[in-house]
């Protein structure tokens, strides 16, 4: 029977480089086969913290909603979602190999009950109105969130007009058991700046100094990510060496 190693070699955990998951864009819902329920993301800040991590020497997977903007670094594994569906197909698939999730992704909470015939074909128009029922999407966020393991980082998003901003913003990182969060005013959307505020599980937070690029701002995001990562692998290997 061999002799186990005085020092066995790190776990996963502890591979370099970091390895970042990150989905952006919005979703769209069909309401028939060439209609749907979408939103005014842009992608922008997903795809600029991608770019920033892969130059930056991270491994970065992302996965990107219907856009027309892509990310520049060749480096980027790219997976492309349309619906809410898919996107929680991606994020089972790849969020166990992976250090941190960035979920920037705007992601609908409500999708049509359309029927076959309705994704079939092209819905057309009557001399009656037309009712549409909406089901409630499952909360991809909290869902990941509350399958992690002890070394991985989750950080969310939270849009909300600026008298609710930050107390949203609290409850969803408390709710869904996140790690850090970004709260940013509705104006946000489909901008190329932000004024955001990150809080942190801990009850700290950091806020910009006005309106900031976004591309500028993934680079202060990606830091506070790598400080915080870097604190949660440490604190596991002082708990392994003890």
């Amino acid at each position: 029977m061999p002799t186990p190693p005085i020092n066995p070699p790190p776990p996963p955990l502890l591979q370099s480089p970091a390895r970042l998951l990150i989905s952006a864009g919005p979703t769209h819902e069909p309401i028939d086969a060439v209609r749907y329920i979408g939103n005014r993301s842009s992608g922008r800040l997903g795809i600029a913290l991608a770019d920033h991590a892969a130059a930056n020497g991270w491994t970065v997977t992302l996965l990107l909603g219907p856009t027309g903007l892509t990310p520049a670094d060749s480096r980027i594994r790219l997976h492309r979602f349309r619906t809410t569906s898919e996107l929680q197909r991606l994020l089972e698939a790849e969020f166990g190999s992976h250090d941190v999730l960035v979920m920037a992704a705007a992601v609908a909470d409500y999708r049509p009950r359309a029927t076959p015939e309705a994704l079939g074909g092209k819905l057309r128009r009557g001399g009656r109105s037309l009712t549409l029922e909406l089901d409630p999407t499952p909360d991809l966020l909290a869902g990941v969130a509350a399958g992690k393991r002890p070394h991985q980082l989750v950080v969310g998003f939270a849009l909300e007009p600026p008298d609710q901003l930050m107390e949203s913003a609290m409850q969803k990182l408390n709710r869904k058991g996140l790690d850090m969060i970004v709260a940013n005013p509705l104006e946000t959307m489909e901008s190329d700046m932000i004024e955001a505020t990150i809080l942190r599980a801990d009850g700290t937070r950091t806020q910009t100094t006005g309106k900031v690029g976004k591309a500028d701002f993934a680079v202060s995001l990606l830091q506070e990510i790598r400080v915080a990562l870097a604190a949660r692998v440490g604190s596991i290997r002082a708990g392994m060496e003890s």
